[in-house]
């Protein structure tokens, strides 16, 4: 069996997430969203509710699995046995800093390979801290998230 994790903060998570995770889910046989603590964040969710709000919007995909993640991204694919980290692409200033991780992951790691996924264009402006942004001011962000998202934020307001 193939299995790759698809690691990010996810708060929240976007449409453009769920792009990814699909498409991804395509691919390989077991995909895993690892919801990773960013100590650079200040997150509007926490990690149980992130984790919650990703198998509800990915619930229709057999072979994707949630789980949450507080340490390396290398131990957390030592400790599973999954060896393939998936990253969504939206502008060249993404690859600059993905690939920076890649290389850093793959020299603490050697068995670890990064494979990258162009965002589809209907999404390649979106990011979890635009929606933030939108949300903050009252915006429209209906579009940019899936609907059980959109519900629990507009409930928070």
């Amino acid at each position: 069996m193939k299995a790759a994790m698809y690691p990010g903060s996810f708060d929240p998570v976007t449409n453009g997430h769920v792009d990814i995770i699909t498409r991804a889910s395509k691919v390989f046989d077991k995909l895993v969203v690892v919801v990773m603590k960013n100590s650079a964040k200040n997150p509007l969710f926490s990690q149980e509710e992130r984790v919650r709000l990703i198998e509800e919007a990915t619930s229709h995909l057999d072979n994707v699995q949630v789980d949450m993640y507080d340490d390396l991204l290398i131990r957390y694919a030592k400790e599973k046995n999954v060896n393939i980290v998936v990253k969504g692409l939206r502008a060249v200033s993404d690859f600059e800093s993905e690939f920076q991780m890649a290389q850093i992951n793959r020299k603490l790691y050697p068995n670890i390979e990064t494979l990258f996924l162009n965002t589809s264009t209907e999404y390649s402006y979106l990011s979890s801290s635009i929606v933030k942004e939108i949300y903050r001011y009252d915006g429209d962000i209906k579009p940019l998230v899936p609907d059980n998202v959109y519900k629990i934020m507009k409930d928070r307001k």
